[in-house]
């Protein structure tokens, strides 16, 4: 026991030093040498081993454990060991210390330490213990502070970057996120036999097993988070860092030099040396910052975050202004909301609890609910909603109901789930854990802690046995102790094609490539895969006969030019001599053998020539045609070259020098001579467009392909950035905001030729059929064709009785329920009645007229398919010699300023053309014969 004497009276000291530095030990020496104690530590992980630790010097009886989620308070209990937020205030314990002091500067828990740190006193001794960075600040604040150096008792060395698969044994792996710490564990276990698994989120019991199974040897690795660098003692050597940023709830940022110094110096237990360093994605830490950490040396700390304590209850707003008073003294500063004030904000929105909290008594009430922790994680929306059935419960009924509590912990009572399931139900379990720590909120405290606390044991322990079972593998192990003896290994092939060796899955065959598991070090995963090749190698010429055998509807091509058998990428097409003659690249391992790699090779080459006659073959038997000659023979070769689609256009001198002859003859094999585009119908379908883009990208030499659009669209919308030739290899041409299937803009062209594209005139029915367009898109694609298109607007003729005269044509919209675009909205029944008499209905129309690209093209009004000689001046054309989508602006292909081209999105659904037979269509044709 401590003297008055000795003391002198009450002393205040700043126990400051790096890791493994014995400070925490040296409180607790000082805490026993008085009466009555408290310390206040960062977590509960260690506040129950400080616990445990005292329990085993002084007994139960003589110590008690206060976090937000436990309460053990013995009757006469002399030392208390908390949580720094659960610390019991007004104790007048003779001795208190607060350990981590340099979590002062901590953006969501730093206001609660700086409390600590200005109001937090023993009678005799108080101890602030933590990094040397706080001195300054610490001296600022507490001018008759004590300042006690402590040093190192080991050396601390950097070691650089090390690959997992050479991590030494005794090793820490430190990540800041759960799915890498799995991702980490998981390839440590095939790695190296198992891990442990360490995360301030764990239950003590569960966080105690796993340790114990690491501290025993069962498990020579550790995986945590940086919950390892708040004074857990474990016998770790080495730290590796996985990553160097991390999410602090706001935003991804990079660790603090002392931040990395205080996870690193967990390596090297007492007298004995520790290293640290990198692994798996982590950059190198530079020479500054690694010196740092050697040295201890970091930028001392100038301010520390801090709140009012003096709160005003009078109100919501007055809550929250007294919350974020601003301070005076130039060492602190106001830090961003935490969970608390923000929940509170929150609430404030909320009617029923402003209409509740109208008095000190309810604010602060509220106040005390906001600061339940937010152990669920799920968002501050879904945590404020539970505050809010708290409050609403306990001010109506001065206490939580009783049956609703009840239900909330029987419903996550269950240790069936995954490890993600368990995890989170024990975040739940942490919240009524919390809850029935109030005697004021909850009737019957005692038995909802022991529920609540068997509960979360339960959890506990099944979570410890999922993370063992998931993370620990004690057959690799074995395995792994096998292959460093350099025994024999025993390997096998399954159906599947996943491979094992000693029973432990080591890759997988993947068409005629082997896929070996990255979890082996270069030595070890060399020694496996030459064990794995004893058994593929018949594997690869079983598989190979198989291919060669196997029927064409077994195999593909892909869109990229990728060839399949069934899931497996076998190969893929490369340029041949030929457009239409591509060569293929087998996917086969070396080790698979030159016989199987030419087996392959040639039953690819097979498939791909039979595809490209099959879906081609009207360009396979122009080619062999013989009895075509002369000018017929040629164009028929360029039509091969363009793949059975040529502008009509760029081929303009050639066609206009075929007779009648060579063109008859050129027909017979299905070639078309549109007034757009010369092409061939049968090879416009999906399949032979599909393939017509996967080679035309492979002569070009294409990084990517193309894709071709859904089958059954009429048109389809004109992105930005794809080369028009895309276009017109899927069978479109872009006309304005859209693209227009080819060989439906021959049988527009076909109703256009008859009009007068000169005096003007209006869409008829047929044609909005055929597109699937409203008028508006119509006008659009006009003026992407050349027209001009004026807008006007004119009284709508109603419908009269029968046999008075008929609706123009352009007054209806076009039927697209079988187009790729539907009407902006329907026009109303003729049998529909007006609400009111508002005056004659308006309707818009159009009147085109041709406008040319630059030198318009003459001739083609009524001559069947733009073949004829010319015709009248001003007809229109029989093809775009632009080449391309015309260009908008100034000039005579500029339509009206209020005719601005609209983008549509094409459905989902796959369409057709509209059918000029269907209810819709036939109702519009009968309007066809405008007077």
């Amino acid at each position: 026991m401590v003297s008055d004497s000795a003391r002198g009276g009450p002393r205040i000291t700043a126990v400051l030093g790096p890791t493994n530095t014995g400070k925490t030990h040296y409180a607790l020496e000082r805490m026993l040498g008085y009466r009555t104690g408290v310390i206040g530590l960062p977590l509960r992980l260690l506040a129950r081993e400080v616990y445990d630790k005292l329990v085993s010097l002084r007994g139960p009886n003589a110590v008690a454990l206060v976090t937000g989620e436990e309460r053990i308070v013995p009757d006469r209990a002399q030392y208390w060991v908390a949580t720094v937020e659960a610390m019991p205030l007004g104790l007048g314990a003779e001795f208190v210390a607060i350990d981590e002091i340099q979590l002062c500067t901590d953006a969501e828990r730093g206001h609660v330490f700086t409390d600590r740190l200005l109001h937090m006193r023993g009678t005799q001794e108080t101890l602030f213990l933590g990094a040397d960075t706080m001195r300054p600040v610490i001296a600022g604040l507490i001018p008759d502070v004590q300042f006690l150096h402590r040093e190192r008792f080991s050396e601390l060395i950097h070691s650089g970057s090390k690959k997992l698969s050479r991590m030494p044994g005794r090793s820490a792996i430190v990540g800041f996120s759960v799915d890498n710490l799995y991702a980490i564990a998981e390839l440590m276990r095939r790695q190296k036999g198992g891990v442990a698994v360490v995360m301030g989120a764990l239950s003590p019991r569960t966080r105690n097993a796993q340790v114990e199974m690491y501290q025993n040897g069962d498990v020579d690795y550790l995986v945590a988070t940086d919950a390892i660098g708040m004074g857990l003692n474990l016998d770790i050597d080495h730290v590796a860092f996985s990553a160097l940023t991390k999410f602090d709830g706001h935003r991804m940022r990079p660790l603090l030099p002392s931040e990395l110094a205080q996870i690193a110096g967990r390596a090297g237990r007492h007298m004995n040396h520790g290293s640290f360093g990198v692994t798996g994605e982590a950059p190198l830490l530079s020479d500054e910052v690694a010196d740092a950490i050697c040295s201890h040396q970091f930028a001392p700390d100038k301010k520390v975050f801090w709140r009012n304590r003096d709160l005003s209850f009078g109100t919501i707003p007055a809550l929250i202004r007294s919350l974020e008073a601003p301070t005076g003294n130039d060492w602190l500063t106001r830090g961003r909301d935490a969970d608390d004030v923000m929940a509170l904000k929150l609430l404030a929105k909320d009617a029923e609890v402003t209409a509740r909290a109208t008095d000190g008594r309810s604010v602060s009430l509220l106040w005390e609910l906001c600061q339940l922790p937010d152990f669920r994680g799920i968002s501050h929306g879904e945590h404020a909603g539970l505050i809010t059935q708290l409050f609403n419960d306990i001010h109506q009924h001065g206490r939580v109901k009783r049956d609703w509590f009840a239900r909330q912990v029987k419903r996550i009572d269950r240790t069936d789930g995954d490890i993600d399931a368990l995890s989170k139900r024990l975040a739940f379990i942490r919240t009524w854990t919390y809850v029935a720590q109030r005697r004021d909120w909850l009737d019957d405290v005692s038995h909802w802690r022991g529920e609540t606390r068997a509960v979360e044991d339960r959890l506990s322990d099944a979570l410890h046995e999922r993370l063992t079972q998931r993370f620990v593998d004690r057959r690799t192990s074995v395995l792994l102790r096998r292959l460093k003896q350099k025994e024999s290994l025993v390997a096998d092939v399954n159906d599947k094609g996943e491979v094992t060796v000693e029973g432990q899955f080591v890759g997988r065959l993947e068409g005629f490539r082997f896929s070996q598991d990255t979890a082996q070090t270069p030595e070890e995963a060399k020694t496996l895969r030459a064990a794995s090749l004893k058994a593929l190698a018949p594997e690869f010429h079983l598989r190979a006969d198989r291919f060669y055998n196997a029927p064409d509807t077994e195999m593909d091509f892909t869109e990229q030019g990728g060839l399949m058998w069934g899931e497996h990428a076998v190969g893929k097409l490369v340029k041949g001599d030929d457009v239409a003659k591509p060569r293929v690249q087998a996917f086969v391992d070396d080790e698979a053998g030159a016989d199987v790699a030419e087996k392959v090779t040639r039953r690819l080459q097979h498939f791909i020539d039979r595809k490209v006659q099959a879906l081609f073959e009207p360009l396979t038997t122009i080619e062999k045609d013989e009895t075509l000659t002369g000018m017929a023979r040629g164009f028929g070769f360029r039509m091969i070259e363009n793949l059975g689609i040529i502008p009509r256009d760029q081929v303009a001198g050639e066609v206009k020098d075929l007779d009648q002859d060579a063109r008859g003859a050129l027909r017979k094999h299905g070639v078309r001579f549109g007034q757009f585009t010369i092409f061939m119908p049968l090879l416009l379908k999906p399949a032979p467009t599909r393939l017509r883009l996967v080679l035309d990208g492979l002569w070009k030499g294409l990084a990517e392909f193309p894709e071709s659009p859904p089958p059954g669209l009429v048109t389809i919308p004109v992105v930005e950035g794809v080369d028009s030739s895309a276009y017109l290899l899927s069978g479109y041409r872009p006309a304005g905001a859209r693209a227009i299937r080819i060989d439906m803009l021959e049988r527009l062209a076909d109703q256009l030729r008859v009009e007068d594209s000169r005096g003007g005139f209006e869409a008829k029915a047929d044609m909005l059929s055929i597109t699937g367009m409203t008028l508006e898109q119509f006008a659009d694609l006009m003026q992407g064709l050349g027209y001009k298109a004026e807008k006007g607007e004119r009284e709508k003729v109603k419908a009269v009785a029968e046999g008075a005269a008929e609706a123009p044509a352009a007054e209806a919209p076009a039927d697209t329920s079988s187009a790729d675009e539907a009407p902006a909205e329907a026009a109303p029944e003729a049998s529909e009645a007006p609400a009111e008499d508002t005056g004659p209905e308006m309707e818009a129309f159009f009147t085109f007229t041709w406008g040319g690209f630059g030198r318009a093209r003459q001739g083609g009004a009524g001559k069947p398919r733009g073949e004829r000689g010319q015709g009248k001046p001003g007809g229109k054309p029989r093809g775009d010699r632009s080449g391309g989508k015309p260009k908008r602006g100034k000039g005579p292909n500029k339509g009206p300023r209020d005719m601005k081209p609209k983008s549509y999105q094409s459905g989902p659904k796959k369409e057709k053309a509209i059918d000029p037979d269907n209810p819709f269509a036939a109702a519009l044709m009968g309007l066809k014969d405008k007077g």
